[in-house]
């Protein structure tokens, strides 16, 4: 019988990978899926972005339930939250839909192969080579014409730390079995701000250490700003540019010399989660063996993924240069499978990538932040429009936050939209979708937006562009 020679083997089932797998079989390649645990989905489903945001909406749902009597509910004060059963309903949505990824690969006739996958080399008339070690010391060989790399990331820690009962990352603070009474989150970005947010949602005293100047560093300095506001009225406490000297284990939890404005003091918690970032996983993966040279372990490609090897991609966290998300990973391997199977190529406008953080309230941006775009050397004209102008947002009671445009006065070109607010990672995608059709400011203006909706105030926002927001 002769041996198996697939169109594409994808080394990493997460949503890079298995978004791969996935469209190689709707374009009818014969394709291979390699995965190194025992389900498919990789961290952002198990240990990642839908575990989190699940226990984020019960979040919700508390803070809402705490003002009941505001929306005519009576009878509720003596609620009580039942830990377990939070837990229980987060390991049901993420089984669900690592059933549901089992079934997609079969739908598409993608073949999967439980096992650590290595690259052995570059190609022999053609044909690449994985390497698959199995859990039991077995190997096996796959062949493909072309080879995706998508390892994936794991949270970077504090040197001289590891993961224990009371340090924690992404993996262990979603597994806890209680709700800490205090908690210190190293680092600002998307992942602190967000388990800052629901823990404090939940009871627990939180402190935010960043390093940089501002929370979500990554985002428009007025959604910082605002997000500051917002997090001490909700009693986050936090302090910006605060280097972490040391963490010990104190006798009840952790205690936590910083130092911030060049004082230093000791904070004292029951957890410690460290929120720093994410390292590639690219180790054990054998681009020693091939024309591929890391850069502090991320790869480098090219627009359609292709790294210096030929045959090989890589896609998703491990890529240079790129965000990592899991969307933009998706994306990147609808590009490489797109290459490989000759169809209408479109690269990854990285000024289009919407980024979303999911913590109360929510922010959703894309594009340039005011200061990019003058850095840059456009002449900016801005346009805001707050929520408490939006009889949505006050239905809903979630008046916090705002819609900024960026946009460039000569043109009227959307530059760039940075909302937090009610529903921010929802909204978003409208911006991302006028960006992506190239529309202009006036095009939004003239855009009809349903009423009441949240929506509408990114019409008001638009409108504000040149002084025109009709509700505020």
């Amino acid at each position: 019988m002769a041996e198996t020679i697939y169109d594409v083997t994808i080394i990493g089932s997460g949503p890079a990978g298995y978004t791969a797998a996935i469209r190689a079989g709707q374009y009818g390649l014969r394709t291979c899926l390699i995965e190194k645990d025992n389900k498919l989905g990789g961290t952002c489903l198990h240990v990642g972005c839908i575990p989190t945001k699940a226990l984020l909406f019960n979040a919700e749902i508390w803070d809402h339930l705490k003002e009941a009597k505001e929306f005519g509910i009576d009878g509720v004060d003596a609620r009580k939250l039942n830990w377990a059963a939070i837990q229980e309903r987060k390991s049901k949505i993420v089984a669900k839909h690592a059933k549901g990824l089992e079934f997609l690969m079969r739908k598409n006739k993608v073949d999967t192969v439980s096992g650590y996958g290595a690259l052995t080399g570059p190609a022999k008339n053609g044909v690449l080579t994985v390497e698959v070690s199995a859990a039991g010391g077995a190997t096996d060989s796959i062949k493909a014409k072309n080879v995706i790399v998508a390892t994936g990331s794991e949270a970077r820690m504090l040197p001289g730390l590891e993961p224990d009962p009371r340090v924690l990352t992404n993996i262990e603070i979603l597994a806890l079995n209680a709700i800490p009474k205090s908690l210190v989150v190293v680092g600002a970005g998307a992942v602190g701000v967000e388990f800052a947010s629901l823990y404090r949602s939940f009871g627990a005293e939180v402190t935010i250490l960043e390093m940089l100047p501002r929370l979500v560093p990554v985002e428009d300095e007025d959604i910082s700003k605002e997000l500051a506001r917002v997090f001490r009225k909700r009693g986050i406490n936090f302090l910006t540019g605060a280097k972490v000297d040391k963490v010990d284990k104190a006798k009840n939890g952790v205690s936590v010399r910083v130092t911030a404005d060049g004082k230093q003091q000791t904070i004292e918690a029951e957890k410690i989660l460290i929120a720093v970032g994410r390292k590639p996983l690219t180790e054990k993966v054998g681009l020693e063996k091939t024309k591929i040279k890391p850069d502090r372990g991320f790869i480098k490609t090219n627009e359609w993924m292709q790294t210096d090897e030929p045959g090989i991609y890589a896609i998703g966290d491990i890529v240079a240069g790129t965000p990592q998300l899991a969307h933009v990973g998706a994306m990147e391997g609808i590009v490489a499978v797109s290459k490989i199977a000759g169809k209408g190529d479109k690269p990854i406008d990285l000024r289009k990538i919407p980024n979303c953080t999911y913590c109360h309230p929510e922010i959703g941006s894309v594009g340039l932040s005011e200061v990019k775009a003058e850095e840059m050397g456009y002449t900016v004209q801005l346009g805001r429009f707050p929520f408490t102008a939006n009889s949505r947002a006050s239905i809903v009671g979630e008046p916090e936050g705002f819609i900024k445009i960026v946009s460039d006065a000569k043109y009227g070109e959307i530059l760039g939209v940075h909302i937090i607010g009610p529903q921010a990672t929802e909204l978003i995608a409208e911006a991302v979708t006028a960006m992506e059709l190239e529309a202009t400011v006036e095009d939004l203006m003239w855009t009809i937006h349903a009423h009441p909706t949240l929506a509408e105030a990114m019409l008001d926002a638009s409108n504000s562009v040149y002084g025109l927001a009709i509700n505020a």
